[in-house]
């Protein structure tokens, strides 16, 4: 409901009241929550965010599994309420190479469940939209539930029925942020105490996060869209245009909301070969462009409506429509656009604008509880396409604890507003890691591509090695990270008969030196840059009985005992997996993974801890090796007084001892399948940590071993990655991880694990080898059997030591039986596939435990 007046007192404040807020406040409304305020500084409902200039068109396909299901559950969510044209989507290809991504678009949406994907071939696309140019074009991608959302009807219908207060003309100044929880949220028209409050600003986001302290990288950029007059080649289409905003407060050109507001009757269109796409409104054809340089936005300048303009709109520079100012494109838009659509080629335009959007630094969504402030909310870097499935995400993370759809639980380790490095909230830094997600957004990025700039950021004590080295550098949380060293390319050479070729788009940006290094450390010894995984540490009194809240394991252990645990939400999905060691009686140390762990996993052990336990997320305080294989115990042994014996250092066991000269907490765990340890160093001390192992292991032949090896050693084994394998959309038993839990414990997710468990799990983690192919699947494509998809690839790769082609999937249960035959679909080809027991490598484990 709309509201004038502004409350004193709310338990949620919801800034914003574009498509993302509507969408909280809606779904907040569902889940039987009260007392939630949305303001926003603009008229109702056309407030001047980018909700009501956006010509509002959903292609919900993408290599994204979240992202395809937000989508769905909005198209589905508009439909019932009468705010969608589902007129179909289609993406013409003009190249080879798109035509290749155009299947792979096919193979996605099969993975996530989108009805109907297909192939089209040219006169299939012109069918479905006469104004195409056959001869341009080598066919197209069709969606059949693609269309396009009314933004305008769209936001009053949530506001009609979510029992929220709506209030405009509501200017944010600030924020009353007191002892680390949000308390009030200031306006230019008063005070309102709150709880909760949830920024779904999206231009404004970086300067509504500043306002409590709070640095989030959302980088807006301006891109271009315009109406032609109407077409004679549309007069069979009738059109309301100057009708559909009477009545309403709209600031700036009347026009732009009008036109956005007339629907298509034809299919929504993409040229991603030039950066277009199209609709037609009416009688008339809308145009967008990204075919032009980056036109990044201060964050800091996004102001308030005025009469000229709304407050997301900025002036058309027809400079970037008409020539070629994109670094990837040989044309301008309107080139292509009279290439691909002759009709527009005279057209005059009725409205034009360059409008405002924004991009994090890796393009995805930023949602979830800040870890700077408890109670601060992010619902920020989402469009229309995923609006509402984002907003049904967040009201049920927030109200349940467990974000998630109708259709299950999702995976929030890709979009979770902690993910990003430290440095990412800079401005300089995420505005030009925004503008290159802009130049990227249709473009076809390689697997395993890496940025050029904003390199060097975060480097390990054994960086300056490793260069000397020639470590293939990878990014990962801002961390240099080798994926192979070219100084084991004889390694190949040695090797060469058991690495298969890898060919096509699986084999881009591959190495045979991964697969070399994977069989030297199963043959010798290697060590592994481990820097970038992270070390918390949990002390003080009661910190036992903290984690044992925390973890899913019987953490009661001796001091030097080591035990594999996860962390849960309340829904029973998968935090994280982490090591937990006790150091001594009230000091454990916790490690997991690199990348976004800190970020997440670090918060959520920080804001649950009571006040008598501290929580230390050690973030680049520790230098850390994997010394993995066979020879690594001799290796070590030469370097240490103490007993590093199996009976003396028995698995999963951790000592305090010094590698040469460097104190080290050791570990007896190895995520590669083979006897080893994790060396943990301070920092001050990683440089010599390495070169003593690598000068005393010189006639051992230790080696340095990448990424690359890593993730196809660990798949042979079946050990899970936090992220790719298991998420916050899966639980330990459909994990596979049973071992990991002890409900006789009491901790968070227990009683709804109980409750899974006790209704049945029927998805489990599988692994799976191909049956006569040695090629390399790739994320996202489908598992098929009896004709329809069952699964999709988690994770693939080559096992060198088995002489496999390895996918993990998730399968229903009558299908994940040993010996069922499946198909993979993947890069346009059906490869046949069986179903296999784990772990594929030492079933009896008589390699680690030695």
């Amino acid at each position: 409901m709309s509201s004038q007046a502004l409350p004193q007192q709310a338990d949620t404040v919801i800034i914003g009241a574009g498509a993302v807020g509507c969408s909280v406040a809606y779904h907040l409304s569902e889940l039987g929550a009260s007392d939630v305020v949305v303001v926003d500084q603009g008229p109702l409902p056309v407030a001047g965010g980018s909700s009501t200039h956006a010509p509002g068109i959903m292609f919900q396909t993408s290599p994204s599994k979240i992202q395809t299901k937000a989508a769905y559950y909005s198209s589905r969510l508009f439909s019932d309420a009468g705010v969608y044209d589902e007129v179909g989507g289609i993406e013409v290809g003009r190249s080879e190479d798109r035509m290749d991504f155009l299947q792979r678009r096919v193979e996605w949406a099969t993975s996530y469940g989108l009805p109907e994907p297909q192939l089209l071939d040219p006169e299939q696309v012109s069918d479905h939209l006469p104004m195409v140019n056959e001869d341009e074009i080598l066919g197209g991608y069709y969606s059949p539930s693609d269309g396009r959302v009314d933004g305008i009807g769209a936001l009053q219908w949530y506001m009609e029925n979510s029992s929220a207060d709506f209030v405009g003309h509501t200017s944010v100044t600030d924020m009353d942020v007191t002892g680390g929880q949000v308390r009030a949220v200031e306006t230019d028209q008063g005070r309102i105490e709150c709880d909760r409050c949830v920024l779904a600003t999206n231009n404004w986001g970086y300067q509504t996060g500043q306002m409590a302290g709070v640095d989030l990288p959302i980088a807006p950029v301006e891109h271009q869209y315009l109406v032609t007059e109407p077409l004679d080649e549309l007069a069979d289409a009738s059109t309301n245009v100057a009708n559909h905003t009477t009545g309403l407060d709209v600031p700036g050109d009347r026009s732009i909301a009008e036109y956005m507001s007339e629907g298509p009757h034809r299919p929504v269109g993409r040229d991603q070969d030039n950066s277009l796409y199209f609709r037609t409104h009416g009688n008339a054809l809308g145009m967008g462009s990204y075919n032009h340089e980056s036109l990044s936005v201060d964050p800091d300048a996004m102001g308030g409506n005025t009469e000229q303009r709304q407050a997301s709109v900025r002036d058309f520079t027809a400079e970037h429509w008409d020539r070629p100012t994109h670094r990837n494109r040989d044309k301008s838009a309107n080139q292509a656009f009279n290439e691909l659509l002759p009709v527009s080629q005279d057209a005059e335009y009725a409205a034009q604008e360059n409008g405002i959007f924004v991009f994090t630094p890796d393009g995805m969504p930023a949602i979830g509880e800040t870890a700077e402030v408890s109670g601060l909310w992010s619902a920020l870097a989402i469009w229309w396409t995923h609006s509402a499935g984002y907003g049904r995400i967040l009201a049920e993370w927030m109200e349940t604890g467990t974000p998630r759809l109708p259709s299950g639980p999702v995976d929030t380790g890709g979009i979770h507003v902690n993910r990003f490095p430290p440095h990412a909230g800079e401005k300089e830094f995420f505005i030009d890691r925004g503008a290159k997600r802009y130049q990227q957004v249709y473009s076809i990025v390689e697997p395993r591509w890496q940025p050029e700039e904003h390199r060097k950021m975060r480097v390990s004590p054994f960086y300056d090695r490793q260069a000397d080295l020639g470590a293939e550098f990878y990014q990962s949380g801002g961390w240099e990270v080798p994926q192979y060293y070219e100084s084991n390319a004889d390694l190949a050479d040695r090797y060469e008969d058991e690495i298969p070729d890898q060919q096509g788009w699986q084999g881009v940006n591959r190495s045979p030196i991964e697969g070399a290094e994977h069989l030297h450390t199963r043959d010798k010894v290697s060590m592994f840059d481990m820097t970038t995984f992270s070390s918390i540490i949990v002390e003080g009194d009661g910190a036992a009985d903290f984690l044992q809240r925390m973890c899913s394991n019987d953490i009661d252990m001796n001091p030097g005992d080591v035990r594999y645990s996860l962390l849960l939400n309340e829904g029973a999905g998968i935090l994280a997996d982490i090591t937990v060691v006790k150091l001594a009686a009230a000091e454990f140390m916790v490690t997991t993974g690199g990348g976004n762990s800190p970020g997440i996993h670090g918060s959520w052990l920080e804001e649950h801890a009571p006040e008598t336990v501290s929580v230390t997320v050690e973030e680049s305080a520790k230098s850390t090796i994997g010394l993995w294989g066979p020879k690594s115990r001799l290796l070590l042994q030469r370097l240490t007084d103490a007993d590093v014996s199996n009976s003396g250092f028995p698995y999963f066991t951790a000592k305090q001892i010094h590698v040469g000269e460097v104190p080290v907490i050791a570990l007896r765990v190895s995520y590669v399948g083979e006897l080893g340890w994790e060396l943990w160093a301070p920092s001050e001390y990683g440089r010599r940590l390495w070169t003593t192992l690598e000068e005393t292991g010189s006639d051992l032949d230790v080696r340095p071993m990448g990424g690359g090896a890593l993730s196809s050693m660990r798949l042979e084994k079946g050990y899970r990655l936090w992220g790719t394998d298991i998420d916050t959309d899966a639980n330990p038993y459909e994990a596979g991880l049973p071992f990991a839990v002890d409900t006789d414990t009491d901790f968070i997710g227990r009683d709804a694990l109980v409750e899974a468990k006790e209704a049945g799990i029927d998805n489990r983690a599988t692994p799976l080898t191909l049956d006569d192919s040695t090629d390399i699947m790739l994320g996202g494509r489908p598992v098929m059997a009896d004709g329809k998809a069952i699964g999709y690839v988690q994770d693939g790769d080559f096992g060198y030591s088995t002489g496999e082609s390895i996918v993990y999937t998730y399968l229903p249960d009558k299908y994940a039986n040993a010996g069922t035959a499946v198909q993979i679909q993947c890069e346009g080809e059906t490869y046949d596939a069986t179903v296999r027991d784990e772990p594929l490598f030492d079933r009896e484990r008589n390699k680690i435990i030695r």
